[in-house]
Parts: C-alpha cells; structure tokens; sequence
C-alpha cells in the first residue's frame, strides 16, 4: 500500500551550538540562549512512504563475523552484525584505540578494513601498530578528519568494518559548528549510520567521555547506533572490563575481562584467579567477594584499613565501591553494631581496580572495615549480602552463582544472607568472629524493645 502527498518545503532554523530547531528565527537560541547561532535551512513536509505488512517481511539470515577477539564477541552478542553501527566509550588512556586496533588486525584476516583516525597521524598509528606486533595487510589508514574523505575511501575500496577514531574529531562539509560541537557529532554519525545500512559496513564509532562519565556529545547519539559499549578500568594498570550498555543484537548482560600488557589488551578467561592471586592470607581488612555481572561471576577482593587518627574530621577514602553507600555502612556499624570509627580513618578498596556497583558488597565491606579495625585476621573468606539501614542483612541475588563462584577457591568460611541464620550484621560479625555472643543478644534484645 503506497499513499503520496504533495511535497512543500518550509524554512527551518538550526542552532549551532546546541542542535536546538525551531520555525522562526531570532536573534538568539531559546534553549541555549546563544546569539546569532541560528541558521536556516529547508525542511521538508509531506511526501511519500510505503507500508508492509510486518510478518511478510523477510528477515535474511545475516551471518555475524567473529572478531578473533573471544571476550569482544561475548559482549557483542557472538560478533560483528553486517550494517551495525557501535559505539564504544571510555576514559582516556583506558585502551580503547587500542582494543580496537587488535580487532581491525584480527578482522583484516578475513575481510578488509579501514581505520579512520582523525586524532592521530597515520605514522603514529603504525608506530603503535608495531609495537604491538600488529602485521594485517588489509587493513588501511587514512589520517583524516572530513567526513566526506572518509566516505570517497571507503568508495575506493568498500570495507567490511570501518573504525572512526573518534566521532568528537570529525566533521561534515556544509554543517555549521566545530568539532566535537551538538551538531557536527550528531550530522557526522548520522552520515556514518546512512552509510552502514546502505552498504552492510559495520561500524565503530569511538566517543569521548565527560568528566561525569557520560560518553560526550548529544544523548541522541547513544540512541541513533545499534551498540554501545563501555571500556572501563584503572588507566595505569589492572583489569579493564568492557561492558554492553545496548545492544539491538544481542544480551547487554555480558561483559568482557582484558589486562593491559606490553602488546596490548590480553584477554582474561579467568578474570579470578587473577583478581585473587595475590591475596595475602592471615592479613586483617581483607574479605572475597563474588560479584555477578550479567551471566559472568568473578570473584574480587574488597580490602580496608582502619587507623587511629586526630583529626577532627577523620578521612574517608574509598575506590572502586560508591563512596556514599560506604558512609552509610559505616553508620550502620556505630550504630548497630556498636563499632567506634569516629576517632578513625577508613579506607576501602577493591584490588584489580574494579568497580563495584553491586549492593551485595554491602556485607564483605563491613567485614573488612572491622577486621582491620580489630586487627583481627579472618580466615579465607568470602562473604556477600546488602545491608540495610536497620542493621539486616537482605537477600542478594544470584545467591547459587556466588556460592559456586566462591567455591572453586575453596574458602574456609563463606558468610551469606539466611547462611546459618544470618539475618543482622551483628550475627555476621558472631559468625566471622568479630564480636561476642553477649553483644549480639544484647542487641537482640534492644531490637525486641523497640
């Protein structure tokens, strides 16, 4: 069914700056309020479309391509979907060029490549290139920054996956703004996405980050791609963990585990062992937590470390955990469990330079802050559960996954929501050997009264 209508073109203005559209023209942006940031341009209403009926379209069966690189293709879903578009963010000097030069190596195997850097020069690359031991003769760089001289290189010889470093560094002819600006982001990756539905390219978009986290540029630019991956971790070492924060092709509950070496991004298979490896046992404030990330269990370290201090502000240093959800749990600990830290600096850590976004560290966290306050060295342990403001322990989810994650180092004590009765953080502590039975029936009691 095909309806038409007669096509009319009506004036519409642009703000440079902020990508703000409006019918009539001012002086100034409404929404940003720059002036003289409006510019015309003609938009066109009416025309035609054509509808279908949803279950006879055919679907075509489009084979993914594998990256050579295992964790990238758990996170995409089992690989490269022809015509996809991904975007992939991530603090500076986390590795993402990297990464993504390994896969276009790996990808040049089978199919050519084209890398796109508009930050780098085409020296630079190679230089990189070499260093990592990288020897791929179809994949091709060209070192520019216009949109349209990437579009006329990939005309001269089509490639199966095309790598644009990065989407904030490039810009379109025609469109007004700079660089890494509302407007150019969004018209340069709208010409990138055309491009990879017209020809079944696969592209990959690198994004910058903000100083909050957030990929740079417009919101709409996470929406208008397929894919959207996160490269996150310590810039300086430890693991890297890449994550799916979309995925139009696949589950987003997956995550890929890499260590930084001197050719490159490794692949981790068993991201505990290396997590744990180093653990140090007989030592206070130290406590083995197995976190889930989507369908994947690793096992982490959460460390602490209570002194003295006489200050009037006593510090608070926390890395890799929510530093707020931390100040609570220390409430939590003076005031139900009767744990003085006011006089005390506490840090807590977790080793590998993971992030932790899992309420279930609640109850390893707190171990660990008393153990080291007591110097009280626990035995192996492992230990999860949230705790809430009250002083109980909730349920954790994916109890069975920690439990058998947890298992495999074989831990002398494992302590866990509804385990041996545990229900407060008082009982925990009993159980860890970090308090005395009279104190926990005191509070019991005092619980009962109330």
């Amino acid at each position: 069914m095909t309806s038409t209508s007669r096509k009319r073109r009506s004036p519409a203005y642009h703000c440079a700056n902020c990508g703000f559209t409006t019918g009539k023209w001012m002086g100034f942006c409404p929404q940003c309020r720059t002036e003289g940031s409006l510019t015309e341009s003609l938009a066109t209403a009416g025309g035609s479309a054509t509808t279908r009926v949803l279950r006879e379209i055919p679907v075509g069966d489009k084979p993914r391509t594998a990256t050579g690189i295992d964790e990238i293709d758990r996170v995409l879903g089992g690989g490269l979907v022809p015509g996809s578009v991904i975007l992939i963010g991530g603090e500076p000097g986390v590795g993402k060029s990297t990464l993504l030069l390994q896969m276009a190596a790996r990808v040049a195997e089978r199919t050519p490549v084209l890398l796109a850097s508009a930050e780098e020069s085409s020296s630079q690359v190679a230089l990189r290139a070499r260093r990592l031991g990288l020897d791929a003769p179809a994949l091709r760089i060209v070192s520019d920054g216009r949109v349209e001289a990437i579009a006329a290189a990939c005309d001269e010889e089509p490639p199966g996956l095309l790598i644009v470093d990065s989407i904030q560094t490039v810009t379109a002819d025609e469109v007004e703004g700079t660089a890494g600006g509302v407007v150019q982001v969004r018209e340069s990756a709208s010409r990138f996405i055309e491009h990879a539905k017209r020809t079944g390219t696969v592209v990959a978009l690198v994004g910058h980050v903000t100083k909050d986290g957030a990929i740079a540029g417009p919101r709409t630019l996470e929406h208008m791609v397929d894919v959207v991956m996160y490269l996150e971790g310590e810039g300086d070492g430890g693991l890297r963990l890449l994550r799916s924060l979309k995925n139009r092709y696949g589950s987003v509950n997956q995550v890929g585990v890499f260590t930084m070496g001197d050719e490159g991004l490794d692949e981790v298979p068993d991201p505990s062992g290396v997590l744990v490896e180093a653990h140090r046992a007989g030592a206070s404030g130290t406590v083995l937590f197995p976190m889930v990330e989507g369908r994947r269990s690793l096992l982490c370290e959460v460390q602490a470390l209570v002194v003295p201090t006489v200050l009037p502000q006593p510090r608070r240093s926390v890395k890799g955990l929510d530093a707020a959800r931390i100040y609570q749990l220390i409430a939590v600990l003076e005031r139900h469990a009767r744990v003085g830290l006011g006089k005390a600096d506490v840090h807590v850590n977790v080793v590998g330079g993971v992030k932790l976004r899992d309420p279930a560290v609640d109850l390893a966290a707190a171990l660990a802050i008393v153990s080291s306050l007591a110097d009280c060295p626990l035995p192996l342990t492992a230990a999860w559960g949230e705790v809430g403001l009250t002083g109980e322990i909730r349920h954790a989810a994916h109890s069975d996954r920690r439990f058998e994650e947890a298992s495999r180092f074989d831990p002398e004590l494992i302590i866990r929501p509804g385990e041996g009765g545990i229900r407060t953080i008082q009982e925990a502590l009993l159980m860890a050997g970090l308090a005395s039975a009279s104190t926990v029936t005191e509070m019991r009691q005092k619980h009962r009264k109330a």
